[in-house]
Formats: C-alpha cells, structure tokens, sequence
C-alpha cells in the first residue's frame, strides 16, 4: 500500500470574522486549479469487480499465464498415448543392384528327382529396387513408460495449478492497484482541502496584520504552510498520476474512469490461526505445486530406475522388397522378398556403459531434493499465514482506533478554531489542530485498505480467492458517486 503524509487539515472554517476578507492572488488561483481538479474526476467510481472483469481479458502476466497454461492439456494427452497402438509405414525407391550366391544346396522337382550339391545364383547389376514396410506395437508391460506417464500427468498438473496461482495472483494485483489508486485520490482530496483552508487562513491573517489586529508571525506561518501543502500537492499528483497507470495498465480501462471506492465497513474474519493454517496445508497453490513437483521428480527417478526392466509389446510386422532389371544371366531378372509376422517382442537392455544408472542417481538426488523444497514451502506459507492472520487482527482494531481518534480530532478540531475566535488560540494551534484531523483522516483510508487487502491475502494463502471473495470484499466500499 502506498502511504501519503500530509500536515493539515481541509476542514472549512466554521468562525465567522468581523472583518472583510480581501483573498490573496496566489490564494485564488490555487483554489481554482484545486476545484477545476475536482471538477475533472470522473462522475461514476470504478467498482472493484469491474476492474477484475476488464483485467482478464487485458492484464499482460495474466494472459501470459492463460497463453502458457494450453500446454497442460496436451501433456494429459501424451500421457494416455503412451498405451496406445503405435502404427507405422516406410517405403522408398530408387535404383539397386543385388546378387545372391548359393552352393551346396539341395534341389528337388516333380519328376527330376532330388540333386545334391546344387549351385544357384541370382544377379541384379542395374534394376529398379522398391520397398514397403507396415509396423504395428502395442506395449503390453514396460514399467519405464509407466513412470513416464505418471511424470507427464504430474507435469500437467503443475500446468493446472499454475493457471490458478496465476488467476489469484493477478486478482489480488488489481485489489492492490485498485486500493493504492483510492488512498491516493483520498490523499489528493484532502490535501486539496487543506489547500483551500490554509488559503482562507493566509487571506484572514493577512487581513488582519493590515487592520493591526495580529502579529506578522501568523501570516508567516500560514505561508509557511501554504507552500508546504503546495509541495505535498504535487507529490500526490504525482503518485496518483503513477497509480492510476498501474491501474490502466491492467485494466485497460480509460485513465479518465478510473475512481476507485474507499473501504468503509470491513467485517472481521472471525476465523481462528489454525483454521487458516489448516485450510493453507490442503488448499495454497504453493505447497500444492511443490507437492505434484515432488511427483513428478519421482516419476523421473522411477523411469530411470525402470529403464533396466524387461519391456513386452505385442508386434505385428508386413513387409515387401523389390529388385528387378538386367543382370548377369538375364535381361529380365527380379527378386522379390515377401515377410509378415504378428507375435511378442521381449527386450531386455544389459548395459549401456553406466549411463543409466548414473542418471538414476542424479534424478533420486532431484527427487530429495524437490521433497525439501516441500518442507520449506509449507515452513514459509505457514509463516506468511501467520503474519497476515496477525495483519488482519491488527487492522481490525488499528480501524477501530482510528475511527475513535477521527472522531476526537474533529472534536478538537472544531473546539480549537471556536478558541481562535475568543482570542483563546492561535493561528498556529489551528495548523496544528488541522494536520492532526488530516492525518487521521487520511491514515484511517490507509488502514481500511490495509484491512481489507490482509483479508484477501490470507484468502489467497488459503487457496480460497476467487470472485466470491472479490463480490464479498466489493461490499466494503463506499457507493459511487451519482453523475
């Protein structure tokens, strides 16, 4: 969150004066810039929900994420081929030459009787050779592709849970945006204010120095002020120019429409710390992550480890080759070469050089070393849960001080400009008591937003943010202005 501090109040001066005011120059011309401001925000607030809505078809991260996350569905996809039938065909064709010889055969015909120690010889010195392959697989038991389509399910499972942490991420970057843009309009409208009240002060005290009715030093510290707020005016413009470009930047909405609402009612929780810590250990998209990381480490130590084991498929195999032209004892010889086969293929690797047991333990030590990164991530989700349960204690009761001393300091706020007018105060005690009421009006904003954004962080921790969340906590803000 963003926090301004200001040193007075915007508060108008109740007190009526004796004498006539002559306004100062410098005194007008603020005024008119400071109502001209105001004139120019936009006549209808932006609401929260609103803003979400047009983040996700605009926020970069966002679709970012969106973009990365159709790789998970394809990974499923793989993991079910893997036991599937795999179906192959090749063929080519070109120019051969091939010659067979043959001795010591036996041959036998109808009618020729049987001959022993037969020769035979083929040649193809120039001839047009073909060939035509069909190869069909099914796996029946390999327990390497086994461990491969668990790491392929667990990969896309992280593809999965990515996309939401991405979702709840960018939900609670808009909130933040969101929230930042509302304290620093707050900001700015007070400081306006008190532009425009140190500006009645000066001309009064100027007034009356000149009647002989008050010293020089009031108009001193009024000008003093005066060009204090006049720094701290610009440096709010300056911030809430920078907010509301966050702001577009994730929305996409106009820079002009962008009004945020203040928190006004927050609704405490209610839940107690080890409700959240237990939610967060089933439910945080963080440990979930490291959980299927863990997963698919393992599923990788287990492919290498299994890839020493016996595989079965159940094949079938059709194949033909061709070789015909002129060769050396005919002008037209051919040779054709038919084969088929459907039956099991058993293969049992024996020794690729150390290699393969050599990665299994490199991946056993990834494996280890994924399931300490576990541990770590739940150490550090159950820490940041406790420091936004504790946030979100605090804040409730930070508001509730606040809201007491706004109250107390409108009160002496109203009780000091009363003594002024009695000659009781001075000019000074009035500064004072203005920049106490500001401060506590504008700390009041930042405590609210403080509140209500601890909130939705300990939803986010919990796995819970979603846009029920974002509908609950859009409660909380003031109504928008009517046009």
């Amino acid at each position: 969150m963003t926090t301004l501090t200001i040193a007075a109040s915007a508060l108008p001066a109740r007190t009526k004066h004796r004498f006539l005011i002559k306004p100062h120059p410098l005194a007008v011309a603020l005024t008119a810039a400071a109502c001209a401001l105001l004139t120019a925000l936009p006549a209808q607030a932006t609401d929260l929900l609103h803003a979400w809505q047009a983040a996700q078809t605009h926020d970069p991260q966002w679709l970012a994420a969106q973009a990365a996350h159709g790789s998970a569905q394809p990974l499923r996809q793989q993991a079910k081929a893997l036991w599937r039938p795999s179906l192959g065909l090749s063929a080519s064709a070109g120019r051969g030459y091939g010659e067979t010889q043959m001795q010591g055969a036996q041959f036998s015909a109808p009618g020729m009787g049987t001959n022993n120690g037969v020769d035979f010889g083929t040649s193809v010195t120039h001839g047009n050779a073909t060939q035509i392959a069909l190869q069909a697989s099914q796996p029946l038991y390999n327990p390497e592709r086994r461990a491969q389509q668990q790491q392929l399910n667990a990969s896309a499972d992280i593809g999965d849970l990515q996309w939401q942490a991405a979702r709840q991420a960018a939900m609670l970057r808009t909130a933040q945006q969101y929230l930042d843009l509302a304290v620093a309009h707050e900001a700015l409208r007070v400081l306006e204010q008190q532009l425009a009240a140190i500006n009645r002060t000066l001309a009064e005290a100027q007034e009356r120095f000149d009647l002989g009715a008050a010293p020089i030093t009031a108009v001193h510290e009024a000008r003093a002020q005066q060009a204090q707020l006049q720094a701290q005016h610009l440096a709010a413009q300056t911030t809430l120019d920078v907010q509301r470009r966050q702001l577009h930047d994730t929305t996409g909405l106009p820079a002009a429409d962008l009004a945020p609402h203040l928190p006004v009612t927050i609704a405490p929780l209610g839940q107690a710390l080890a409700w959240w810590q237990e939610h967060a250990a089933a439910h945080n998209f963080s440990i979930r992550l490291q959980q299927r990381a863990v997963e698919a480490a393992q599923a990788e130590a287990s492919k290498h480890r299994a890839s020493a084991a016996p595989k079965l498929d159940l094949v079938a195999q059709a194949q033909q080759q061709r070789l015909s032209g002129r060769g050396d004892f005919g002008r037209h010889a051919r040779n054709k070469d038919t084969q088929a086969l459907v039956g099991v293929q058993l293969t049992v690797p024996l020794y690729t050089g150390g290699y393969r047991s050599a990665k299994a333990d490199e991946t056993q030590a990834q494996a280890q070393a994924a399931q300490a990164q576990l541990a770590a991530t739940q150490t550090l989700v159950a820490q940041q849960v406790h420091a936004a349960w504790l946030g979100e204690q605090t804040g409730v009761q930070q508001v509730r001080a606040l809201e007491a001393a706004l109250q107390a300091s409108a009160a002496r706020q109203e009780a000091t400009r009363i003594g002024q007018a009695t000659g009781e105060r001075t000019v000074l005690d009035v500064l004072h008591a203005d920049n106490d009421h500001a401060a506590t009006t504008l700390a009041l904003a930042q405590a609210r937003s403080r509140l209500l954004l601890a909130q939705l962080q300990l939803a986010q921790l919990a796995g819970t943010l979603d846009e029920a969340a974002l509908q609950q906590a859009n409660q909380a803000f003031a109504q928008a202005p009517k046009p």
